[in-house]
């Protein structure tokens, strides 16, 4: 009676042929998987948010790199395309408060652009967990250390994307 083999997901594909790609010296170095996550944080508030984490040494990990917008509302879809497109794992996008936004709606329009991009993530594949929207006031240094730490946790679980990075980004 023949034996008839599970089909591997379209991700664990990918990851083979990547691994295959990168060689054996490569693949070793990929088991120690740190994410690699970029942060859009808006000027006026979340920023400066961030810098009161700094500030009062609140822990949380240093390979994410902050990317300052002057509002959340600047952030483009594409901005984040493109992240996933040099090789992040994780894009997380911060801003004021609604209401509190220092251009006045500039949060309300990251919000609508945000759930769209979401959905179309969803329909190329990747995981929503892979993005995120936070709002952050200035004087929230703690709750940005404690949403950093649980989203890079988030990622690890998640481990590296592979749907939409280009494998001519990798360093």
């Amino acid at each position: 009676m023949p034996v008839i083999e599970k089909t591997a997901s379209p991700e664990a594909m990918l990851e083979k042929e990547n691994l295959a790609y990168l060689g054996e010296a490569d693949a070793k170095k990929e088991s120690t998987f740190t994410p690699k996550i970029v942060a859009f944080c808006c000027n006026w508030c979340s920023y400066a948010g961030a810098d009161l984490a700094g500030n009062n040494r609140a822990d949380y990990p240093a390979d994410i790199k902050i990317i300052r917008v002057p509002c959340s509302g600047r952030v483009n879809p594409l901005f984040i395309m493109r992240a996933f497109e040099k090789g992040a794992d994780g894009v997380i996008i911060c801003g004021c408060h609604p209401g509190d936004c220092h251009y006045t709606t500039g949060n309300y329009y990251t919000r609508r652009r945000m759930a769209l991009l979401i959905s179309m993530l969803d329909y190329l594949g990747v995981d929503k967990g892979r993005v995120r929207v936070e709002w952050v006031s200035a004087s929230e240094g703690a709750r940005f250390a404690s949403i950093m730490n649980e989203f890079a946790d988030t990622i690890k679980n998640l481990g590296r994307n592979v749907r939409l990075e280009d494998i001519r980004c990798r360093n």
